[in-house]
């Protein structure tokens, strides 16, 4: 099949290039269904006319369905996604992309969805499911997986899709409660999570930051320190990245905290611990959960994101463990390249 595809580049590129198209177009469809010819359009910058017509030609080789609502995928299409998700990564260098961020990063193993967040946001519907199917891939019988909060996290476990019962997988909260979406909050993702795995779960009832003498005496409290010690034990650990100055703010701390923790040069955030671009801890709050070295000894861990403006952040977080799977949008691999 390579072969041939390397053949028809050659002899025929127009039929490569009207394959990339419709493949695009296909795949929106099942990313942002149901939705309209004209938003279609704008999504992928691709004229009306075009539009109309690739639909038509999708239509009728039954992979797409048309109604007023919108355009939607179906069975058929999802299935002809799915077998085309790898020749397709070879037809846009994809491949050739994730090996080059592999060895710069240096970590395990690097996986992209082609296509920038910027310019198309439903686009962290697939990095997530791209995670999802990972995750799925290596999960064993008897794991602890823990999770962190936020939006990337909640579409990670909305994502997840099998049939298998994971009765003797437990999933954990990797970080107390951040912030006041209640949705996001990483107890609401380990629920959604563990529904999705028909796994076992423990909750983690506490704020992710609280006072020293506080946290001393919650963390002590039998259930609370029962699910910390599970957690420090995590085999899997599924996580966002966050960027220095958003989560500082996420975590409403004061103005002059906010700046001091910038000023000494913090670039990303992750588990209560501030970096700068060399992977050095400039700031530490007082956090419960999952712990740096906790997370150094994760032999499994999958970080995942969408968009370039935290790129930078990624590159700190994987200087501190190399046992890192990278899940993200191919503008933010280029940019992590010119990093």
């Amino acid at each position: 099949m390579k072969n041939l595809l390397t053949i028809q580049q050659k002899l025929i590129p127009q039929a490569i290039e009207l394959m990339e198209r419709r493949y695009s177009i296909l795949r929106q469809i099942s990313l942002s269904e149901p939705i309209g010819r004209r938003t279609l359009s704008n999504v992928l910058d691709i004229s009306e006319r075009i539009v109309r017509s690739e639909t038509e030609f999708l239509k009728e080789q039954g992979l797409i369905d048309v109604a007023v609502s919108g355009m939607t995928i179906t069975e058929e299409g999802s299935f002809l996604l799915d077998d085309l998700k790898d020749i397709m990564k070879d037809i846009m260098g994809l491949h050739t992309l994730q090996d080059k961020v592999k060895e710069k990063l240096g970590i395990k193993k690097v996986l992209l969805v082609p296509g920038s967040f910027e310019k198309n946001e439903s686009l962290l519907r697939d990095v997530a499911r791209c995670g999802a199917e990972y995750f799925l891939n290596i999960i064993k019988d008897g794991n602890v997986v823990s999770i962190t909060g936020g939006s990337t996290m909640l579409e990670f476990s909305n994502s997840i899709k099998t049939d298998k019962k994971y009765q003797n997988v437990t999933v954990v909260p990797a970080r107390g409660s951040v912030g006041k979406d209640v949705e996001t909050q990483s107890n609401a993702v380990v629920a959604a999570m563990s529904r999705k795995l028909n796994s076992n779960y423990k909750l983690l009832h506490i704020p992710d930051e609280l006072g020293e003498e506080a946290m001393k005496t919650l963390t002590q409290e039998p259930q609370i320190k029962e699910t910390i010690d599970v957690i420090q034990e995590s085999d899997v650990l599924i996580f966002g990245i966050g960027r220095a100055d958003e989560m500082a703010t996420r975590r409403k701390l004061p103005k002059d905290q906010v700046e001091n923790i910038i000023s000494k040069g913090a670039v990303g955030e992750a588990f209560g611990y501030y970096f700068n671009k060399d992977g050095e801890i400039v700031y530490k709050l007082n956090t419960v959960g999952i712990n740096l070295e906790s997370f150094k000894k994760v032999k499994n861990s999958i970080a995942i994101f969408a968009g370039t403006r935290k790129a930078e952040a990624l590159v700190a977080v994987s200087k501190i463990n190399k046992d890192i799977v990278l899940v993200t949008d191919e503008e933010s691999a280029y940019r992590i390249l010119e990093l």
